[in-house]
């Protein structure tokens, strides 16, 4: 166990302590603000706080962990050997940054709390970010400072013996439209023919006509690929169904259709499933409470598991949706065009409300890799070579690799080609350096 002696015991510093301490290295941590307590414990220990005692263990706290509210906090990004740091300490500190302060404010995601431009889909944009504007978006830096402090336990500490973390991979198959032409009904049939002919798109038109004769698959129904691929390996997937109503975001078939309930249950069978909220529910909480008890009665079991469309995560009303819907963990936390670390880390966090200063039982899950951002690499070799790095990255640091995919990136569709190969990449990880 390691003690933490500090001059005041808050929210904000638990709640980064366990993230680094216990979550990312594996090793129980508790806290004191008693001297001869700190004194008295033979084992791991370090005092966080503006002056050392002695000569223990020692990092110069900042200010942010013992503040409350948010505001324009100025900051500093520099270099630190292979990374970054910010958040400065001083010469008697055993780290030249605050590594706590410094994890706290990329987890809690306190910058999406401050004042910033919208995308064209009310989202926080990436290139809003501190991670893209110094440069460290392709770094899981909370991770690198753990074990970096990790490092200097190890030092201070050589008796001690570390827990061994495992790298994991979570592959997401995201369903936003499980067929693009079956099931759609009359009206958006005969459009979609109307539209065909008046686009001169007569390729489509013949494969659309070709599947409505069941002549051909529909390309979006892509599933028993998928349920092969999931036979092949030890990784559980984890599908998230779009299921809210059409409009002009969301446009997969309705729920009342049979053999889309059936597709629902039959992937729950060999698959982990969970709920893919519709754009038009995310700031409506009764829409989304009718999307998750439409579900519920679908797969006759309770929903936990959920992701917002369009990867929109407005802070932090979108995931205080989610814990009034007894959600437990959310699948949105990620940039769609940009690979990398929307908050700084590979490992799963819990939502920290910074309105109410509490840590929240909502476990958040961010995404590093999504099948559209790899699409700006032009070649597959340029993809793959890519896709190796980021997942080494993690690996480096034995974290959780998370990956968006959807139905249709499985498709005979030309922008989707190669990607099958770069998916059974991520499933034979283990086998990559």
């Amino acid at each position: 166990m390691l003690l933490v002696c500090t001059h005041k015991i808050t929210p904000r510093l638990t709640y980064v302590f366990k993230h680094i301490v216990k979550r990312i290295l594996g090793i129980p941590v508790e806290f004191t603000t008693t001297i001869e307590a700190f004194i008295a414990h033979n084992g791991l220990k370090l005092s966080y706080t503006k002056q050392p005692l002695s000569n223990e263990l020692f990092i110069r706290s900042n200010e942010l962990l013992f503040e409350v509210g948010f505001s324009d906090v100025e900051i500093n990004v520099q270099k630190w050997d292979d990374t970054v740091g910010f958040f400065v300490t001083s010469e008697r500190s055993h780290l030249p940054y605050d590594i706590f302060a410094a994890s706290f404010y990329l987890i809690s995601r306190y910058e999406e709390y401050l004042p910033h431009v919208k995308d064209d889909y009310g989202r926080y944009s990436a290139t809003e970010s501190l991670a893209f504007k110094n440069n460290f978006l392709n770094q899981p830096v909370v991770d690198i400072w753990a074990y970096k402090f990790k490092s200097i336990l190890h030092v201070r500490f050589p008796e001690f013996e570390f827990p061994s973390q495992t790298f994991k991979v979570i592959p997401l198959i995201d369903v936003p439209m499980a067929y693009l032409f079956k099931n759609k009904g009359m009206i958006r049939t005969i459009g979609g023919v109307l539209n065909d002919v008046y686009k001169l798109n007569f390729k489509q038109l013949s494969r659309r006509i070709m599947v409505m004769l069941k002549i051909k698959r529909d390309n979006y129904d892509t599933f028993d690929t998928l349920k092969e691929l999931q036979k092949q390996t030890e990784i559980s997937f984890l599908f998230l169904f779009l299921i809210g109503k059409f409009s002009s975001y969301d446009k997969n078939i309705s729920i009342n259709k049979s053999e889309f309930r059936s597709l629902i249950k039959s992937v729950g069978d060999y698959s982990r499933i969970g709920l893919k909220f519709s754009f038009a529910s995310i700031d409506h909480l009764e829409i989304m409470k009718e999307e998750k008890n439409k579900f519920n009665m679908v797969t006759n079991r309770k929903t936990n598991v959920s992701r917002n469309s369009y990867s929109k995560v407005n802070l932090p009303q979108a995931y205080r949706n989610l814990l009034e819907l007894d959600i437990e963990e959310d699948y949105t936390m990620g940039y769609v065009n940009y690979l990398g670390f929307r908050a700084g880390t590979c490992t799963p966090f819990y939502f920290y409300d910074l309105d109410y200063e509490i840590e929240t039982p909502l476990k958040i899950y961010g995404y590093h890799c999504n099948d559209y951002a790899l699409l700006k690499h032009k070649s597959l070799l340029d993809k793959t070579e890519t896709l190796n790095k980021l997942i080494t990255s993690i690996k480096n640091v034995n974290g959780t690799f998370i990956s968006v995919f959807h139905n249709y990136t499985f498709s005979d569709d030309l922008r989707w080609d190669g990607f099958e190969s770069l998916f059974k990449i991520i499933l034979n990880t283990n086998n990559h350096a």
